[in-house]
């Protein structure tokens, strides 16, 4: 195996788009994450292909965002958006087109590192086929997901199999905070190898607007209040408690109350109906005058956002991660946010946010009314988060030990048989 071989890596992600704007359709955490890795594995000279679904014909086929790193979009089934529970039967065909892709380019990728359990499929395919080292993250876990929805998917079955499968058959599962490796371990299987890797934010992006600053080019009164949401609209987020919990604020009446829902929707898309029926609440509670829905933040504004908050509430029912909650903290701003999953790793009770039970609208408004009455423990909350953020969760540290990670893996495949001694 030769040098240029062994630093090439795949990074599959076949429903999350790493190279699409974030907030668009059923873009998110995920994306980030895979765009950010490939381009911090690139800066330490890995040669990063990250495989995406097309879904339109107007789409590039390959975005080259650096010299070492690219999008490639292979045309599974239609050109069009496919949500991820219909995703499954496309997969064949990723497989196929991926394996094209290489002979074309006289490439056979020794490591893929796939991400969401659809592209884990795709993963375990090239693992037998040819031998790829498979590195997994799953983003979302479906035996933890299917508890917290009241309608459970038809594709669950397959999933869950898929899950537990790729668990086993993996070189390397990456989970991205402790507790996540627990529900792995407690409810997929006992078998499979586990590391803790988190995820990681922009540190220089986030953090580099000041409250007054944020405010002023966001034409917010620099007396408000203001609550700020960002992610996808999605029942299993919690938005609507976080509405009804802004709803109950001793500062509901003061014209000071500002919450923000920021995110973008797709009408007609399950997304879309999430954002009417959001709406309709805020109206039927009389908080038009104060909510503001201001759509998808680009990333260019979204620190901006972050920073003229006075608290970021993350109200999910489950989140394996939470980005959200890091690009907050790194921005200087506390959190808010339930105490479910990785949430509890990322976020610090009592010293860069608050945690509390999801689905509870009194407890999301005593811990929200908490720091918007104290502007002291909001600084002190800030300024902490943001210190934590810095030395824990950045994006190039994250690619550092992925890299070592990645090493170690290829390092075991490429035993010279001349160095065995006679």
């Amino acid at each position: 195996m030769n040098s240029t071989t062994e630093k090439r890596i795949a990074l599959i992600s076949v429903h999350g788009d790493p190279s699409i704007e974030i907030g668009k359709e059923e873009a998110g955490g995920q994306n980030v994450y895979v765009r950010e890795v490939g381009l911090a594995l690139a800066q330490l000279g890995w040669q990063v292909d990250m495989f995406s679904r097309k879904v339109s014909p107007e789409q590039e086929t390959i975005v080259q965002h650096t010299p070492l790193c690219r999008t490639v979009r292979l045309t599974a089934g239609p050109e069009e958006f496919v949500p991820r529970d219909n995703g499954f039967k496309y997969l064949p065909e990723f497989v196929q087109q991926l394996l094209q892709f290489q002979r074309e380019n006289h490439i056979t990728y020794p490591l893929v590192h796939t991400n969401y359990w659809l592209s884990s499929w795709v993963g375990m395919q090239l693992k037998a086929i040819q031998g790829s080292k498979l590195v997994h993250t799953y983003h979302s876990l479906g035996a933890v997901k299917y508890k917290a929805v009241d309608a459970v998917p038809l594709i669950a079955t397959k999933r869950l199999a898929i899950e537990k499968q790729v668990l086993e058959t993996a070189e390397r599962i990456v989970a991205t905070s402790p507790q996540e490796q627990q529900h792995m371990r407690t409810l997929v299987s006992t078998k499979g190898h586990i590391d803790v890797i988190p995820c990681g934010t922009d540190i220089r992006r986030f953090g580099s607007i000041g409250r007054q600053a944020a405010r002023a080019e966001l034409e917010i009164d620099q007396e408000a209040k203001v609550v700020l949401y960002v992610g996808r609209f999605d029942s299993r987020k919690g938005i609507e408690t976080l509405v009804r919990a802004v709803n109950q604020s001793k500062f509901r009446d003061s014209h000071k109350l500002k919450l923000i829902i920021g995110g973008g929707s797709t009408p007609g898309n399950s997304d879309g109906k999430e954002r009417d029926r959001i709406e309709a609440i805020v109206q039927e509670l009389g908080m038009s005058h104060l909510t503001s829905l201001p759509g998808r933040l680009s990333q260019d504004i979204l620190p901006a956002y972050y920073a003229a908050s006075d608290v970021c509430v993350v109200p999910s029912h489950y989140e394996p991660f939470g980005l959200v909650a890091i690009e907050a903290m790194a921005s200087g701003t506390p959190v808010v946010a339930s105490d479910v999953g990785g949430l509890q790793f990322t976020v610090v009770p009592e010293k860069t946010g608050l945690l509390v039970p999801p689905k509870d609208v009194a407890a999301f408004n005593v811990a929200i009314d908490r720091i918007l009455t104290n502007p002291a423990l909001r600084d002190e909350l800030g300024a902490a988060a943001k210190e934590h953020t810095r030395a824990k969760f950045s994006w190039d540290g994250v690619a550092e030990q992925l890299s070592e990670l990645y090493t170690q893996l290829l390092g075991q495949s490429v035993k010279e048989p001349a160095l065995v001694s006679k």
